[in-house]
């Protein structure tokens, strides 16, 4: 760990280039030090991994954004648990974690991988868990939990300290089960990019609209 931590602080921290342009949508990473790889984006932060340290996740928050401290607590009351990540060390402007393999429902999607009821019921389970540790999950769709032969994970926690109702998970469920997988269970195909990107933004819209 203490050589990670030290890859981090001269490397990562010190030469990538993260940037919030709309809170809304994820952030953008404009430069990365090697041997450092990109692992995703959120709306707060970027995920990277060292080569040299594959089994760990190091969660960078872009300047401005807020929100290192309360995910930090929400995995303090997560502890362990199969479907969640860990955090092993906070700093100043990043997490460690535990790194999560698998593929997200979204890409799951885009590529043509089955999405298995499994994983469904794997992340209501996750979720019950959470709430019962006191938390509130927020923001949970198809960019933020993953598949891992044929079970959930759930990848982005960092909103679960928010008391408002989110019911995106319950929306997303409900498409699931209504639609997916009447053709999944049938026809296997990748769906575009673009057009995932037109029902998320549409679904977003259809939020704002119904409030």
């Amino acid at each position: 760990m203490e050589k990670l931590l030290k890859w981090i602080t001269d490397e990562l921290v010190a030469k990538a280039t993260i940037e919030s342009i709309d809170p809304k949508e994820p952030v953008k990473v404009r430069s990365v030090p090697k041997p450092w790889k990109v692992l995703g984006t959120g709306n707060y932060a970027a995920v990277f991994y060292h080569p040299e340290a594959p089994d760990y996740a190091v969660k960078v928050y872009a300047p401005g954004r807020p929100g290192l401290t309360e995910e930090a607590e929400v995995y303090r009351r997560l502890g362990r648990h199969p479907a969640f990540s860990e955090c092993y060390y906070i700093g100043s402007d990043f997490l460690v974690l535990k790194r999560l393999r698998g593929v997200t429902f979204y890409d799951s999607m885009k590529r043509g991988i089955l999405i298995t009821e499994q994983a469904i019921e794997d992340i209501d389970s996750a979720l019950n868990y959470a709430r019962s540790m006191g938390l509130h999950p927020h923001d949970v769709h198809a960019k933020n939990v993953m598949i891992q032969d044929s079970r959930g994970l759930i990848v982005d926690i960092s909103d679960f300290l928010k008391e408002e109702d989110c019911i995106m998970w319950e929306d997303y469920k409900t498409a699931y089960y209504r639609l997916y997988r009447p053709v999944a269970s049938r026809w296997r195909f990748p769906v575009p990019r673009l057009v995932l990107e037109t029902v998320r933004r549409g679904y977003r819209l259809w939020r704002k609209w119904k409030k």
